[in-house]
């Protein structure tokens, strides 16, 4: 990775430069995810040799650190591994989104579009859009972080920057600001059906809502989408420099791309339409039947990493056919075999992820840490703005080991929704202030799948790419978040305004 030379390099340069040369040091991700799993393996056993174990406040049962060094272990390890890779979560979303993004790539459709933008568009609201898309898209779950970075990527080389910047800029985003939002989600859903029960361990009548957050979170959206384009403009992009990559064609579109374009354009609006039309009326056939709801629980929500799947393969496939980029069937299919045939190292690098997350979940030192660190928080007797870090930072760190936000709330909110409400807190600003410490840490998590994800987009450009530099671009963004953020949350808690509809700092007397 070649950065821009300065003659005199600032202080966060000099520190950022040392995190990527440490973490470029560090041996391939591979090895460094099978170091992990024997370092788990070993503390697994030292955990139980000292009989490490916690209760959990929700449920009362008390969760032991398990020994994987034993022959139960042994039998667990050899008989899961196969299950543990092939029910990865995220494996199957990715190789079926890649279909969608390959054919689209592939056929030119995806250039041509970014080219024909940049042609239009005005070039300041360029990057802001794509933060606004991806701050909007973790309401789409999982299909953010997976889909937007490498669009991001070729975005940011039309317009002349390094390409690293956009897929940075956009991971960050998608997962940094996971609690900000115009648009309430699956994740608001989440998070209320932990924190409710939570509460009614102090108060048998307290009802919780979806929207008990809004507020906050919408505010946030804005805010993180002004914090992330500046963190873009000031830091990362003069960071990275040029790119020494290919070069990237300057050519305008052409007549016969213009045509392709439009009716790949149109075929993407009709396709659009159709599943719209599934989920207007009332019964329709994507939404939850019993319910009727598009948010919880849909067949929209379930296929939505398909859709999107679909509305990427279809315009692609219509520009192909059109651009004559695929002129027989031996052309579309090897177009999609080539679209796979670049993810063959993340599927490497995924078992031994998934071998390592099993190896964590078996051994219970992730509830465990989590509840200790809540117990040690809860020990130390805060109040009011110490409080409320220490609870961000308390849930940032867990972040680093856990990657499920709601396995963490469900651990996490027992303890800390009845404390704050003997403290005179709302449940649902309790639940603000830990989804704002879940949320800042993302980026840089090694517990989320995406990042390995992240670093094959990146072996697009710079087939050396190490994982320190990936992340000496991320941690600033991360450290950003969580300064801001959280002193917006203090803001908003010293000035006593409602976090959403029926969510006020301080419960009614």
């Amino acid at each position: 990775m070649i950065l821009k030379k300065k003659e005199k390099q600032s202080f966060i340069d000099r520190f950022l430069n040392k995190v990527e040369a440490v973490g470029n040091r560090l041996p391939d991700p591979i090895l460094i995810f099978i170091v992990l799993m024997g370092v788990i393996l070993f503390a697994s056993f030292i955990a139980s040799l000292f009989n490490l174990k916690a209760t959990n406040p929700g449920t009362g049962e008390v969760v032991e650190a398990v020994n994987l060094i034993s022959g139960e272990g042994l039998v667990l390890m050899l008989t899961e591994s196969i299950n543990n890779f092939s029910a990865f979560p995220p494996l199957g979303m990715v190789l079926v989104v890649m279909l969608g993004i390959g054919i689209a790539e592939k056929t030119g459709y995806f250039e041509t579009l970014m080219k024909r933008i940049i042609e239009v568009a005005p070039r300041k609201l360029i990057i802001p859009t794509i933060i606004l898309v991806a701050i909007l898209g973790n309401v789409a779950g999982d299909a953010a972080p997976i889909i937007l970075p490498p669009l991001a990527a070729m975005v940011m080389l039309r317009l002349g920057y390094h390409p690293f910047s956009g897929l940075v800029m956009a991971y960050a985003a998608a997962l940094g600001s996971f609690s900000a939002n115009f648009i309430l989600g699956m994740t608001d859903a989440l998070m209320m059906s932990f924190t409710e029960p939570a509460a009614r361990l102090i108060d048998e009548t307290y009802t919780a809502n979806i929207a008990m957050n809004y507020y906050f979170i919408a505010a946030s959206a804005l805010l993180l989408l002004i914090v992330t384009y500046f963190i873009t403009i000031k830091l990362t992009i003069p960071r990275l420099g040029a790119y020494h990559g290919a070069e990237v064609s300057q050519e305008n579109v052409s007549d016969t791309e213009k045509k392709a374009l439009r009716w790949a354009n149109i075929s993407i609006v009709l396709t659009a339409l159709v599943f719209i039309a599934l989920l207007i009326p009332e019964n329709g056939v994507l939404r939850n039947q019993e319910t009727g709801s598009i948010m919880n629980d849909s067949p929209f929500m379930n296929s939505v990493v398909f859709i999107i799947t679909i509305l990427f393969f279809v315009p692609g496939l219509v520009y192909g056919l059109k651009a004559k980029t695929i002129k027989n069937s031996k052309d579309f299919a090897n177009v999609l075999s080539d679209s796979m045939a670049t993810m063959g190292s993340y599927i490497v690098l995924v078992f031994f992820a998934a071998q390592m997350l099993a190896y964590f979940s078996w051994s219970n030192l992730g509830p465990i840490l989590a509840i200790k660190g809540a117990e040690f928080l809860q020990e130390m007797n805060f109040t009011g703005v110490p409080l409320i870090l220490g609870f961000i930072i308390i849930a940032g760190c867990i972040n680093l080991l856990i990657g499920s936000a709601s396995a963490k709330w469900a651990i996490l909110a027992p303890v800390f929704v009845p404390l704050f409400m003997l403290l005179g807190y709302d449940p649902a600003f309790t639940q603000m202030i830990f989804r704002v410490g879940d949320s800042v840490t993302n980026p840089i998590t090694p517990m989320l799948p995406y990042l390995p994800l992240l670093l094959a987009f990146a072996k697009k450009y710079d087939k050396n790419v190490g994982l320190g530099t990936l992340l000496s671009n991320l941690l600033p963004y991360s450290i950003v978040y969580f300064i801001v953020w959280s002193l917006f949350l203090v803001i908003w808690y010293l000035v006593g305004l409602p976090v959403g509809p029926g969510g006020p700092i301080f419960l009614e007397q």
